[in-house]
């Protein structure tokens, strides 16, 4: 017998998995987990450290002190502006795998007492690409915080702009962008938590606009992807580019946080910054 395979199943066995229990194999080191082991870390696989994609409610859950979230622009639902072929049935199967109206839940929180807008991407919504509700929802939650002096906290994960709305999505780089920086100008803390994968147009407008940028690690995060990159300079690319600690060693991220302590990690900003507020 494999002398690999047989450590493996040894450690799946210590692992507590049962025939027929419903099993989740990391895409790094594939370890397999009963889902309740990984949801008690987090999500994380125990063995190598390797960050699963995770939905926008679990995000805002595992984040947020309990009963706290109260959603915002929660009504707000797309159409097809282009009369793009099939995408209104696209939208409608979207919503019904994931239960979302849309790509991105908005609303305010408390972590640790401390009261902000909160913005949630969702990678299973069409990758969570921005189209004109994406924009409009992070806009008008820009908007909301702004208005009220709060700090802002987006989670992002995004494809890019959604290709369905053309031109309209690329408008929601600009739009998205200057109400972030309308938050800022008065006075706002504003902080970007890139997750797994952090792309395209979200990357070149919001994304990277964070007072403080966090990551997650192994979080891919760029604008084109390393094969198009390629093509067009002509080079080949350095290993482990466009990756979160590859980032944060040449200064595009301020920090790569672990998802076990991110709130920890968020509940000291948010309190550093109340506290400079109040002087």
């Amino acid at each position: 017998m494999n002398p690999f395979k047989q450590k493996r199943d040894l450690l799946a066995a210590l692992r507590g998995l049962k025939d027929g229990e419903h099993i989740v194999t990391c895409g790094a080191c594939g370890s397999k987990y009963a889902r309740e082991t990984l949801a008690e870390n987090l999500y994380v696989c125990p063995a190598c450290g390797y960050h699963f994609r995770v939905s926008a409610k679990y995000r805002l859950k595992i984040t947020l002190d309990p009963k706290s979230f109260h959603e915002i622009c929660g009504g707000v639902k797309g159409k097809n502006p282009l009369s793009f072929p099939g995408y209104d049935e696209k939208l409608q199967k979207e919503r019904q795998k994931t239960g979302l109206r849309e790509a991105v839940v908005t609303g305010t929180g408390k972590i640790d007492g401390y009261k902000a807008v909160v913005c949630a991407m969702d990678i299973r919504f069409m990758m969570a690409s921005m189209g004109t509700v994406v924009g409009e929802k992070i806009t008008r939650a820009c908007e909301y915080a702004t208005k009220n002096k709060l700090p802002l906290i987006i989670f992002v994960s995004s494809g890019g702009a959604r290709m369905q709305e053309g031109i309209l999505s690329l408008f929601q780089m600009a739009k998205t962008a200057a109400a972030v920086s309308r938050h800022s100008e008065a006075g706002n803390l504003f902080i970007s938590v890139m997750t797994h994968p952090t792309t395209g147009g979200v990357t070149a407008s919001f994304a990277s606009l964070g007072d403080i940028i966090l990551a997650e690690p192994g979080a891919l995060i760029g604008f084109a992807g390393p094969r198009v990159i390629e093509q067009t300079i002509g080079e080949t690319l350095p290993e482990g580019f466009q990756s979160a600690e590859y980032l944060l060693a040449h200064g595009f991220v301020d920090r790569v946080v672990s998802r076990q302590d991110l709130r920890r990690q968020l509940a000291f900003l948010l309190k550093v910054h109340d506290r400079r507020a109040k002087r």
